[in-house]
């Protein structure tokens, strides 16, 4: 694949035409976190079917499992692949946050139970999640940990006869302040140090006792993306919020929680390209009209080569997200180490070509009237979340010396 096929084309214009009409025009009450993105979200869904052939696809999963089929390694093809990606990089363009708090809630957290979930527990809260009819989180951060995710992870699960006590906190959530469904990872404690406790996973629903959401925190960038903080004392659980309903692997633990972060990290490509694209556009336009020293800057070679240097960012990057398209159609997925480099390179570039659009508008750029600014902000935590520049650095440099 080396561009977008004509079918492809035909859903992006429709999404494009959709963002200018239906956000666009309310990006400053989103950025100001006076209005939360998801009613906007489930809008785009209805509109486009999304909704529709989420629903379908789930309950098909579910029937197979039922009839105890294996599910096919892929059945949506290359256009479905481009299907999914197509909204994201249209989002990017105009109001990035909208698509992390999407991304968490149908993405991760649903990812999260249809993977290593059971049938009931399928049933019970993904499909709600995959047709966004409700808000998903997915809490593995603490105040404590950051990238040593894992290590440094102080949230426990206790047994209590037949049942779980849940306690510890999480912090950087996102939709945590509105989430209705949340999946909660914490080490077993049974009396064995820290480092030796299983990790499991489980499921929440708003408003169980000793569950506390706080309210949005504030932030640098991505204001459309509610981020919380979760606080758990002897939150009771029953075997049957436990992903998988086992505390033996595979359930969802360490592996579960790569498999997502590989997943997480991939999208931040098609995230990338909507913000390089927006950024490249709108310099391209300012550098046409804004005239300096007599002539419009577009003439003077400095400028042309922050304009030359974006275009070479936006090809790369839109190659990742061909090629991500292309292995999905082809039944293969990314490794960890393929998702880090992607994620890495993407994030830079975004961040890069950002802060160039910023610089090439002047003093302009540096105000909020002008968009590079919101962007330049939104860009930073793409190289921040889903794991750091340098812990994909290392996951990149263990697979090659590993090999």
């Amino acid at each position: 694949m080396f561009e977008w096929s004509e079918e492809q084309q035909m859903i992006r214009d429709a999404v494009r035409q959709f963002v200018d009409k239906e956000i666009r025009p309310h990006v400053d009450e989103l950025e100001h976190g006076d209005t939360p993105p998801y009613d906007i979200l489930r809008k785009l869904f209805k509109t486009f079917g999304m909704d529709a052939m989420a629903k379908a696809g789930f309950e098909k999963t579910i029937a197979r499992e039922k009839a105890g089929e294996k599910r096919p390694p892929r059945e949506d093809g290359e256009g479905g692949g481009g299907m999914m990606m197509i909204p994201i990089i249209e989002l990017c363009r105009v109001c990035p946050g909208m698509v992390t708090a999407m991304g968490v809630s149908m993405g991760l957290t649903a990812s999260a139970i249809m993977s290593r979930g059971t049938t009931a527990q399928k049933e019970r809260w993904a499909g709600e999640l995959l047709t966004l009819e409700k808000v998903g989180a997915w809490a593995i951060t603490e105040p404590d940990s950051g990238s040593d995710a894992f290590g440094s992870m102080k949230s426990t699960a206790r047994r209590d006869g037949d049942e779980y006590l849940l306690n510890g906190s999480k912090t950087f959530i996102t939709n945590g302040p509105y989430a209705d469904t949340i999946v909660f990872i914490c080490k077993l404690d049974e009396g064995n140090p820290p480092a030796e406790r299983k990790v499991l996973s489980f499921v929440l629903d708003r408003g169980m006792p000793g569950l506390e959401q706080s309210p949005p925190l504030r932030k640098m960038g991505m204001h459309s993306s509610p981020t919380g903080q979760l606080f758990l004392n002897d939150v009771r659980v029953g075997r049957d919020r436990l992903i998988g309903e086992t505390e033996e692997v595979p359930s969802g633990g360490r592996e579960g929680a790569k498999d997502t972060f590989s997943m997480e990290r991939s999208g931040v490509a098609a995230m990338s390209l909507g913000i390089i694209e927006e950024c490249l556009e709108l310099s391209v336009a300012y550098a046409k009209e804004r005239v300096q020293f007599g002539q419009p800057i577009g003439q003077f070679q400095l400028i042309q080569d922050k304009l030359a240097r974006m275009e070479v960012a936006r090809l790369n990057v839109q190659n990742l997200v061909f090629r991500t398209i292309e292995m999905g159609a082809a039944g293969k997925g990314l490794s960890l180490a393929e998702a880090s480099a992607m994620k890495l390179y993407s994030a830079r570039a975004a961040m890069e070509v950002a802060l160039e659009a910023v610089q090439l508008f002047g003093g302009n750029g540096y105000m909020s009237e002008f968009r590079v600014e919101q962007l330049a902000r939104d860009a930073k935590v793409l190289q921040i979340y889903a794991g750091t520049d340098e812990i994909q650095i290392t996951h990149i440099a263990k697979a090659l010396l590993n090999a």
